[in-house]
């Protein structure tokens, strides 16, 4: 749940015989953290080895930088083949097809070689003008028409090619799989995050809920937009300001809007989404960019998510929210993360 007080200064609290645990690295392009509350005083080697071994697994299945990773081997299957993929892999791919089902197909991981087109993949840093003119405004069948799962197999055929980016999702799950960790060690609780997709186990202390920062949708500088407090949940933000690219005098953000085989062209600078899953949250926030302010707010009161959505009002921000647990505070509170 999400903690709704906006008054809640109690920083650095910290109860005798609870030891504050940090560890991080680097992996998928970023980095991930975590924050536990220990009885012991020693780092755990063990929990830091597992934790890394998590994202490390994530990344080497869901990459589109990694040539060998799990995913790109997928891409390069014939079509009309079974491939045996990882359960992880599996897992993510099943839960991207609902939410494609669920969004009307604005969630859609098979944008692949429109990402790659602009710019944005491992394949180059430029936008292929020849590539672009050939995709844009072409019409896309829904992703799940074009893949079957065997769940029994743990297997997926692909119906037509298809160049699947599960960048929308992929980093959620890596928080998930973080979030697994602490589970199997029995750590009650913590924080884990991957860049600003963030879960979180229990509370700092008791009764005291983590703050994690909302990052302002700013292109220039990184800032707190403002705070929310969160138990037991995950938040993930999708925004037009970190990845993007310059076209003559036009900015496009490095979301694609499957509706046009091209970057999201909206005044949405950012959804955030609250879920008990950070992967779910991950695809979620990148579906109602997508949908736009007024659809997406319609979508997300209608399912009962929990999302703010940051609309650019010339050089104003405008904030909308949907659910009853989304709740901001002013950015003069210190995040735990």
């Amino acid at each position: 749940m999400l903690k709704m007080s906006f008054d809640m200064k109690r920083k650095g609290l910290q109860p005798a015989g609870l030891h504050r645990h940090v560890f991080n690295g680097q992996t998928m392009g970023t980095r991930y953290s975590t924050i536990i509350m220990s009885e012991k005083a020693q780092r755990d080697e063990e929990l830091e080895n597992a934790l890394f071994a998590a994202v490390e697994r994530v990344d080497k299945q869901m990459s589109t930088w990694k040539p060998d990773s799990d995913l790109m081997q997928l891409n390069r299957a014939k079509v009309g083949v079974w491939t045996t993929v990882p359960a992880n892999l599996f897992k993510v791919l099943e839960e991207a097809l609902a939410i494609n089902r669920a969004s009307s197909g604005l969630f859609d991981p098979s944008v692949g070689s429109i990402v790659d087109a602009w710019g944005f993949g491992a394949t180059s840093r430029q936008p292929d003008v020849k590539s672009i003119r050939e995709q844009l405004g072409q019409t896309r069948p829904p992703i799940h028409a074009l893949l079957e799962l065997d769940h029994q197999r743990q297997a997926v055929l692909k119906k037509a090619q298809v160049k699947l980016d599960l960048c929308g999702i992929a980093k959620g799950y890596g928080v998930d799989a973080m979030a697994e960790v602490l589970n199997a060690f029995d750590i009650k609780n913590g924080l884990v995050g991957i860049d600003g997709e963030m879960r979180a186990a229990g509370s700092k202390v008791s009764g005291v809920p983590w703050s994690v920062a909302l990052e302002k949708p700013d292109y220039s500088k990184r800032e707190a937009f403002g705070m929310v407090h969160l138990q037991d949940a995950a938040i993930a933000t999708s925004g037009d300001y970190r990845h993007w690219v310059k076209v003559g005098s036009r900015t496009f953000s490095h979301t694609m809007d499957p509706r046009r085989n091209g970057p999201l062209q909206n005044n949405v600078a950012s959804v955030s989404v609250i879920a008990e899953q950070c992967m779910t949250a991950d695809a979620w926030a990148t579906a109602l960019m997508v949908m736009g302010a007024e659809a997406g707010l319609h979508v997300a009161r209608a399912k009962g998510i929990n999302a703010l959505f940051l609309i650019r009002d010339g050089e104003r921000l405008k904030q909308i929210t949907a659910g009853p647990v989304f709740g901001v505070t002013s950015s003069d509170e210190q995040a735990d993360h």
